[in-house]
C-alpha cells in the first residue's frame, strides 16, 4: 500500500486527479464522460474542431456566424433556446482561431433534453434566407461595436496581419473585414456546415452526476444515426521564422497612446508552451511582477502593461501591451519594455520568483476544475490536442520547468527580428 503524507503534491494530485471514460461511436464522434456525484447537475460540452484557421482567406468569419446559427433553430427544434429553459438549463458558445465549443448546462434528471437539442442540430440545420440574414445582422453589428466603434477594437485587425504573413491565424474570428459577413450567401454557409459540423469532427463531454452506461444509451439514440460527414481538414501554410522587425503605426480616437508587441512563439503541445506561459507569469503576472514593478510602480511609463501567450494550437504569440501614460512619449515607453525584457534574460530568476509564479498557475489550474462546465470544456480541447488522459499531468509539465530552460527560451522568442510591434497613438488634433 501507498502511503502519502498529507498536504504533499502527490497527495493533491491523486486527490484532484479527473476521472473519466471515453468511447468513439462508429460514426467517429468521440465522447468523454465524467461522473461527479456532488452535483445535481450535468453539463454537455460538444467541441467542434472547426475555427478561423479553417476559412477561406476570401470568406473569413464563418466560423464565428455559425456560433450564431447554431442557436437559430434546427430540422425538429424551431427554437433552441426555449425547451433548454424549460428543463431548467442555460447555454452558451465560443469561437477561437482553433475552435467553436458549444456548451449546457441542466438538471441530471433533464440529461435527455440536452443530448435531444444538441444533436438534432448536429442533424441538420434549419438554413432559410431569414435566419441568415437575421444572423448576419447580429454579427454585422458586433463586428461594428465591438472591433471598429469601441476604443482600441481593431487592435488584433491591425495585429494579427503584421505578424502573420502566411498563415491564417492572420485574421481574427470576427473575420477580415463586414463585407466577408455581408456577402456570405444560404449556398455559402450551407456549404461550411456540411464540411465540418458532422460527429467525426466533434467531441462530446458529459460530465456531472451521471454513469456511463445513461449517456452510452442516449448515444445511441440520438447520436449514433446521425451520419458521418466527410472533413477533410486541409494542411494550413506554416509561418515562416521572421526575420526582420515589423512595424506599424496608427493614429485613433483613444484616451492615450498604447504599444503592442508580438513575438512568434510555440505552439501549444511543443515542449517549449510550458516554459513560455511561464515566462508571461514572470514578467506580468500580478503586481509583484517584472513588467509591472519596474514600469507601472517605479518609473511611472505606463497605466497598465500586460504579457500573454496566444496559446495557438499552431505556433503563436507572446504579446506584450501597455497603455502609456500622458506627457510618455512612445520612444521611452518602448525602452522600458526593452529594458525588462534584457534584464530577465541577462541576469534570470531566482527560485523563489520561480516556484511564486508555478504555485499561483497551480492555484488557477485547480479552481479552473472545480465548475463541471469547465472540466467538461478542459477534457474536450485536451482529448483535441493530445487525449484526455493529459489532464491529469498538465501541473506536472509545468513544475517540469527549470531556470534555465525559461531564459533559454525567452532568448529565443525576445529578438528584435521576431517582433511585430504596432504603435497606436492617441489623436491629438484639437488638443490644447
Amino acid at each position: 500500500m501507498l502511503f502519502l503524507r498529507p498536504h504533499s503534491r502527490e497527495w493533491l494530485y491523486l486527490f484532484t486527479m479527473i476521472n473519466f471514460d471515453k468511447f468513439t461511436l462508429e460514426n467517429g464522434l468521440k465522447v468523454i464522460v465524467h461522473r461527479d456525484t456532488s452535483t445535481q447537475l450535468v453539463s454537455i460540452n460538444i467541441l467542434y474542431n472547426v475555427g478561423a484557421r479553417v476559412e477561406d482567406p476570401d470568406k473569413t468569419g464563418f466560423a464565428h456566424l455559425f456560433e450564431h446559427l447554431m442557436f437559430g433553430g434546427s430540422i425538429n427544434i424551431p427554437s433552441y433556446d426555449e425547451p433548454l429553459q424549460r428543463a431548467g438549463g442555460d447555454n452558451n458558445a465560443f469561437t477561437s482561431n482553433d475552435v467553436t465549443d458549444y456548451y449546457l448546462t441542466l438538471p441530471a434528471n433533464n440529461l435527455e433534453t440536452g443530448f435531444w437539442l444538441e444533436s438534432d442540430r448536429m442533424l441538420n440545420l434549419t438554413f432559410s434566407p431569414k435566419s441568415l440574414d437575421v444572423q448576419r445582422s447580429v454579427v454585422i453589428e458586433e463586428f461594428k461595436q465591438r472591433y471598429l466603434n469601441q476604443p482600441f477594437g481593431d487592435v488584433w485587425l491591425l495585429l494579427r496581419p503584421l505578424a502573420y504573413k502566411v498563415h491564417p491565424y492572420s485574421w481574427s474570428t470576427i473575420g477580415k473585414e463586414v463585407a466577408h459577413i455581408e456577402d456570405a450567401t444560404l449556398e455559402d454557409v450551407k456549404a461550411f456546415f456540411k464540411q465540418y459540423y458532422c460527429p467525426d469532427n466533434a467531441i462530446l463531454v458529459v460530465a456531472g452526476n451521471v454513469t456511463t452506461d445513461e449517456v452510452k444509451q442516449l448515444c445511441a439514440k440520438w447520436f449514433a444515426p446521425i451520419p458521418k460527414g466527410n472533413t477533410i481538414h486541409k494542411i494550413l501554410p506554416q509561418e515562416p521564422v521572421q526575420e526582420e522587425a515589423r512595424t506599424l503605426e496608427v493614429t485613433r480616437k483613444v484616451p492615450c497612446d498604447a504599444i503592442y508587441k508580438a513575438y512568434h512563439c510555440c505552439a501549444r503541445m511543443d515542449k517549449e508552451f510550458y516554459a513560455t506561459e511561464l515566462i508571461t507569469d514572470v514578467l506580468s503576472r500580478g503586481q509583484s511582477s517584472r513588467l509591472y514593478t519596474a514600469l507601472v510602480k517605479d518609473q511611472k511609463l505606463f497605466s497598465s502593461i500586460a504579457c500573454y501567450i496566444t496559446g495557438d494550437i499552431d505556433k503563436g504569440l507572446i504579446v506584450v501591451d501597455g497603455k502609456i501614460n500622458k506627457d510618455i512619449t512612445m520612444e521611452a515607453a518602448e525602452a522600458g519594455i526593452n529594458g525588462v525584457l534584457n534584464d530577465f534574460m541577462t541576469n534570470g530568476i531566482s527560485d523563489d520568483e520561480l516556484t511564486k509564479v508555478k504555485n499561483k498557475l497551480e492555484s488557477t489550474l485547480r479552481f479552473g476544475e472545480m465548475n463541471i462546465a469547465d472540466r467538461a470544456l478542459n477534457l474536450a480541447y485536451w482529448e483535441l490536442l493530445d487525449g484526455a488522459e493529459n489532464i491529469n499531468h498538465e501541473i506536472e509539465y509545468y513544475f517540469a520547468v527549470t531556470k534555465d530552460e525559461i531564459i533559454a527560451e525567452a532568448k529565443n522568442v525576445f529578438k528584435p527580428t521576431n517582433c511585430s510591434t504596432l504603435y497606436y497613438k492617441k489623436d491629438r488634433v484639437g488638443e490644447k
